[in-house]
């Protein structure tokens, strides 16, 4: 179901030889995002080029709507933005800048890991998938990531729970989730943004541009 030539540096991960079968055993054709994009944000973010993580709940359920990046959505969707809508609005109040591209790529190039707790989700029926073994994944990624001080956003319970794994000196910012349902109790007002640009920048690094 998936090809698992484009993961690079990730595809060493035991989760890959260890638990993917038994969880492709569990998916059809159907899923969202398609299994074409299921590892975009790992394709796209590899380990030593990822300096901040993003951390989610599960994929749009939405067809069309996710790409395989945590909260990023294709440029040309033409729906609601939802969570992405509320992060452009914290983006905006933190920044004083305006982003209007929905689809995150170019975060990811500059070394953002948008990262789903689950990687898939059956349309129309979210956090389905929550429990098929993805947790796995997400704890090996993290994993391999503390070998070196980065960033990490967590959003939402589902990504706090994760928080104990992450180890080393890093940056570790939590609040709710930017979805319409959760964005008011402490979302807004966080400052994600400009937290993490100025601890990228102590320590000598590039802020990432979250504007457009």
């Amino acid at each position: 179901m998936f090809d698992l030539s484009r993961l690079g540096d990730w595809a060493d991960l035991p989760f890959f030889r260890d638990d993917l079968p038994a969880i492709s055993a569990q998916l059809n054709q159907g899923i969202l995002p398609p299994p074409e994009l299921t590892f975009a944000a790992l394709e796209r973010s590899q380990p030593q080029a990822t300096r901040v993580v993003i951390i989610g709940q599960d994929p749009y359920h939405t067809p069309g709507k996710a790409d395989g990046l945590a909260f990023s959505i294709p440029d040309d969707f033409g729906g609601r933005l939802d969570s992405l809508g509320n992060i452009f609005k914290e983006i905006e109040a933190d920044l004083s800048q305006r982003r209007s591209k929905t689809s995150l790529t170019d975060w990811a190039d500059q070394g953002v890991l948008l990262l789903n707790t689950a990687l898939t989700v059956p349309p129309g029926k979210p956090k389905a998938h929550a429990k098929l073994g993805w947790s796995e994944l997400v704890r090996q990624v993290i994993a391999k990531l503390n070998d070196q001080p980065r960033a990490f956003i967590l959003w939402g319970g589902p990504a706090q729970r994760y928080a104990s794994h992450i180890t080393g000196d890093h940056l570790i910012l939590t609040s709710a989730h930017p979805s319409p349902l959760s964005c008011h109790r402490g979302f807004f007002g966080s400052r994600p943004f400009s937290k993490v640009n100025q601890w990228l920048i102590e320590r000598g690094q590039e802020p990432i541009h979250w504007a457009d």
